[in-house]
């Protein structure tokens, strides 16, 4: 997650950890939790939220946009308040926790994006306005991960590479690139109940006019629910394949 305010840009981590949370000697997180015999072990998200900023900041130079020395800046919010740190005061500075995210909190009557900006502002002079408004520009055309969203609320990040399966299914989705599809969706042709063998897919063209545009022009195939996404997720060597019966959309990006 970035946010962009007038003195900074922030690269943000969010952690969903429970238990007791420790930093191993090699630098790792430890969350136990007491139901659990095995510890979870974790990558530094400090390094990795780090690391992504550094990247960010390269990006943003060979985009031609200039910043000054430390406004690109990370947190990671850990804010489940079923988590312990463990010393207290023993993590970077880079790190919020959820007391010290309900001590920042808003007034009943305060706006929302009012308290978002306080919580991160960082007493840092404000950008020049034509500075701000590249650097939108260029953080609403950068390119982003494609979404596989599958059954049971789970979602993998990544770049779809293409459909593997029967010859005649994979014709049938030859039209479905990201140069022209921004989403596809996944349905049962079956009202009953069962297993289909066949499912329809959904896919929505891309309307890149700037003017007068309109609701999205959606097409439709069927094929063989066997029929596979090819996907690379990020932050991973292996390339993974999900089963369309276990799909129920995909974003694409521009």
């Amino acid at each position: 997650m970035v946010l962009l305010t007038k003195q900074e840009l922030w690269v943000i981590s969010v952690k969903n950890f429970s238990g007791i949370l420790t930093i191993g000697g090699d630098g790792c997180w430890v969350c136990e939790k007491p139901d659990k015999h095995k510890a979870e072990r974790h990558p530094d998200p400090v390094e990795e939220a780090r690391k992504q900023a550094s990247i960010l900041q390269s990006y943003l130079e060979q985009r031609g946009v200039a910043l000054p020395e430390g406004y690109i800046s990370c947190k990671v919010i850990l804010p489940n308040p079923k988590l312990c740190t463990v010393p207290a005061d023993g993590f970077p500075s880079e790190v919020i926790t959820h007391d010290q995210w309900t001590r920042l909190k808003p007034e009943p009557k305060s706006m929302l994006s009012s308290w978002v900006k306080g919580a991160f502002r960082s007493g840092k002079k404000d950008m020049q306005e034509s500075v701000n408004q590249n650097l939108d520009f260029v953080l609403c055309s950068a390119p982003i991960w494609d979404r596989v969203q599958l059954k049971g609320n789970k979602y993998v990040l990544g770049e779809f590479l293409e459909f593997k399966g029967k010859q005649e299914d994979v014709e049938a989705l030859r039209h479905i690139r990201r140069s022209k599809v921004g989403r596809i969706i996944i349905q049962k042709t079956s009202m009953f109940g069962l297993a289909p063998s066949r499912l329809q897919v959904l896919y929505s063209l891309r309307d890149y006019r700037t003017e007068g545009a309109s609701e999205p022009e959606w097409k439709e195939v069927t094929v063989r629910s066997s029929t596979e996404i090819v996907f690379q997720p990020e932050n991973a060597s292996k390339v993974r394949k999900f089963k369309l019966s276990s799909v129920s959309s995909m974003l694409l990006s521009a």
